[in-house]
């Protein structure tokens, strides 16, 4: 079993950076999906950016142009930068990973990192 922790998130001004940090337990080389998606409570949880293995990255519509994903193998972690932050940007950020096993998928998530952008 794998875990992803998050870090990097606090409280920013709108226009303001934050980068956060998905450190995972095993190598991330394990995974076929790293992605970044956040919740706002009472609202479907939305995708914010992912890399697939042999593929690349892909980002929300609604961040496209401000948000950068990357993966760092040596450091078992995945970043998500964010500029131009907006105070709709405000919710919990996870960390999610995809493990294909011979007997099936498995998903793993992060706990989650509170990112508030005020005006």
């Amino acid at each position: 079993q794998a875990q992803l922790v998050e870090s990097g998130g606090g409280l920013v001004q709108a226009g303001g950076s934050l980068r956060l940090t998905c450190t995972a337990s095993a190598s991330i080389l394990s995974f076929s999906v790293m992605s970044w998606y956040r919740q706002v409570p009472g609202k479907q949880r939305e995708l914010v950016a992912r890399i697939t293995s042999g593929v690349g990255a892909d980002y929300g519509d609604s961040v496209k142009g401000r948000f950068a994903i990357s993966s760092e193998v040596a450091e078992n972690a995945l970043y998500l930068q964010m500029n131009k932050l907006k105070p709709e940007d405000t919710a919990v950020y996870m960390c999610s990973a995809v493990l294909h096993r011979i007997e099936g998928q498995v998903d793993f998530w992060g706990r989650g990192t509170q990112v508030t952008v005020v005006s």
